[in-house]
């Protein structure tokens, strides 16, 4: 008997801990949210060849970047990062964060991405960060455990990524992003710190062509200089809600994604764009603007496996 009653309270210890930890990792992801000053900083470091040259150093300023909790539940929560730029607001990267999430869509090469299943106990008390881009379509994921030790609350996990937006339309001499994200919240903010590989994918083989470090510093600012984002967020949340609920049921549906770049000489952001617009109007609502968000990210995604589970 008394063994039995050493043992509940060993469970009840143990359950209490571990929902302790859950409340600490929540409470780290939600403050990266708020109005920031962010600093965005790139340079290339080592090269594999002596011949390649690496791309100097690289820094953006003067960016306000405003985010807020766009859907929370007891093991997801959903930031949406909106960039303020020249009085103009633009919808920015999204970061769902799932709790012992045991389902990856991690990033191949050439915009594809593979479903990958974890075991449970690989992901026991881990978060995994799905990062999506400005449509809210697929970019990376990782899963780590948020660390809280010595006065520090950071999270770091490795993931394979497409080219990033600031070289993707620049560069064609590597078609896979090796990352290596460090998010840690600091007394001003947080800082998104990157040790990166770029890396050619083919025939089964990744040759690394040249290391890059990057780091990306949010520090808190007034909260009216994102007065405008609030408000804009307000307006078309909707919209996007729409959109993750049938990117989710396409991610769903198929073990492999492949993106098309374009669909009748339209990339996906201009058609998005077009439907926002709509949805803003009141031209297209309800069921119809659901229909027609479908239509669109099928067509996007035209090569995928549909049907698979």
């Amino acid at each position: 008997m008394k063994r039995l009653i050493l043992l509940a309270m060993a469970f009840i210890a143990q359950q209490s801990m571990a929902q302790q930890q859950l409340s600490q990792d929540k409470a780290a992801i939600k403050k990266m949210c708020g109005c920031h000053e962010v600093t965005f900083e790139y340079t290339e470091t080592f090269p594999t060849d002596s011949n390649y040259k690496p791309k100097g150093y690289k820094k953006i300023t003067d960016a306000i970047e405003y985010i807020t909790v766009a859907e929370e539940g007891d093991k997801r929560i959903v930031l949406q990062h909106l960039l303020i730029a020249e009085g103009d607001v633009i919808k920015h990267w999204t970061e769902d964060w799932q709790y012992e999430n045991q389902t990856l869509l991690a990033f191949d090469k050439d915009n594809t991405w593979k479903k990958k299943q974890l075991p449970a106990a690989q992901v026991k008390g881990q978060w995994t960060q799905k990062v999506f881009g400005v449509d809210d379509e697929p970019r990376y994921e990782g899963t780590a455990t948020w660390v809280h030790a010595d006065g520090r609350h950071y999270w770091e996990a490795a993931s394979d990524a497409p080219l990033p937006r600031r070289e993707y339309t620049t560069r064609n001499d590597y078609n896979v992003l090796r990352r290596i994200n460090h998010h840690e919240i600091t007394a001003t903010g947080s800082v998104h710190e990157q040790d990166n590989e770029k890396v050619v994918r083919a025939d089964g083989k990744d040759k690394v062509i040249v290391k890059e470090k990057g780091l990306n510093t949010y520090d808190r600012t007034d909260e009216s200089k994102c007065s405008t984002a609030k408000e804009w967020w307000e307006q078309h949340q909707q919209f996007w809600a729409l959109v993750r609920k049938n990117w989710d049921k396409l991610y769903a549906a198929n073990s492999t994604v492949t993106l098309q770049k374009k669909v009748n000489n339209e990339p996906l952001y201009k058609a998005m764009s077009t439907l926002e617009k709509k949805a803003y109007a009141k031209e297209l609502t309800g069921v119809a603007l659901e229909k027609e968000i479908a239509a669109t990210l099928q067509q996007f995604a035209a090569n995928t496996d549909m049907g698979l589970k």
